[in-house]
């Protein structure tokens, strides 16, 4: 009951607030009285079958547990279903996530386009790391172009390896959330686990491999139709990107990621995943920012007057 009402009973607070109800709650008793109290009480049996899961709920998971329930959507299938299980557990923790998740296990390509945290490069590690694991692929490729977010870095000391490392730190803070550091160092000796810039994959065919292209949105049409191109036998690949962050220089073309989607779509064993504001795990402000962002870009995109 601890759990599930909160300390302080904030989550009790926040479901009364979010709904048009009255609740009691008397020992191990919760009594719901208002027009949404069925609702109510689905949702408060849903909470338990996610904590009856080994989860813990926070205020955030209760927020986005209301969500879903606002949309016909049942909590216990979403944040049940597991990704990896390593050094932490990784779920989906909102239903655009769960429908990522579920279009990679069956297609052979996803592409997953949505704003900042909701998750698509973390998700698409998880999903990578548990195809090594069980023996689903023999190596994990993270490969992201090397396009720096509108400051100059200047010249970058040491080999290959040192100099991408700055553009791929994300996809490496996923794997060493997800498996130990001395594990991820084994792997990436033994050739298991490979980072390298979007350039270096001209001319290759990459069999039985897992490939995460991040950051899609800074390819160009051709380096998108390079990439795509490089997939072999036995192989499975997530392109992430984030279409209102295109950093690609002046003069270097369109971003590919815009372009793929009118080319590509209808191909048998490719799908594309669209995550919004709702999908944001990160701090709450942070799907606040994106939703005000995403409703200023119309009037920022229209057209000037010509006197």
């Amino acid at each position: 009951m601890v759990d599930l009402l909160g300390h302080r009973d904030e989550h009790l607070r926040r479901v009364q607030d979010s709904f048009d109800v009255e609740i009691l709650v008397r020992g191990n008793e919760i009594r719901i009285r208002g027009e949404e109290s069925a609702a109510v009480s689905k949702l408060f049996e849903e909470m338990v079958l996610v904590l009856g899961s080994g989860q813990r709920l926070d205020i955030s998971g209760v927020d986005r547990s209301i969500a879903m329930m606002r949309a016909d959507q049942l909590p216990s299938e979403v944040l049940n279903t597991e990704v990896v299980r390593g050094r932490k557990t990784v779920r989906a923790k909102t239903a655009g996530q769960k429908r990522y998740v579920d279009a990679v296990a069956s297609h052979t390509i996803t592409f997953a386009v949505g704003p900042a945290g909701t998750g698509k490069s973390y998700l698409a590690v998880a999903l990578a790391v548990q195809a090594l694991q069980a023996k689903q692929v023999n190596r994990i490729i993270l490969t992201r172009p090397a396009v720096e977010a509108g400051e100059r870095l200047g010249f970058l000391p040491g080999d290959m390896l040192a100099k991408v490392d700055p553009y791929l730190r994300p996809l490496y803070d996923a794997l060493y959330d997800m498996l130990e550091p001395e594990a991820v160092q084994r792997l990436m000796e033994r050739g298991s686990i490979e980072v390298a810039p979007l350039a270096y994959m001209r001319g290759r065919t990459l069999n039985d491999s897992f490939i995460i292209l991040d950051e899609a949105q800074n390819t160009t049409a051709e380096q998108m139709k390079m990439f795509l191109t490089r997939l072999g036998i036995g192989s499975k690949a997530i392109v992430t990107g984030d279409v209102t962050q295109i950093d690609i220089p002046d003069g270097r073309g369109r971003s590919g990621l815009l372009a793929v989607r009118k080319i590509l779509e209808g191909i048998d064993g490719l799908c594309f995943i669209d995550m919004s504001g709702s999908d944001v795990v990160r701090h709450r402000i942070v799907q606040d920012i994106v939703e005000a962002y995403e409703s200023a870009e119309p009037r920022n995109q229209q057209p000037e007057q010509q006197n």
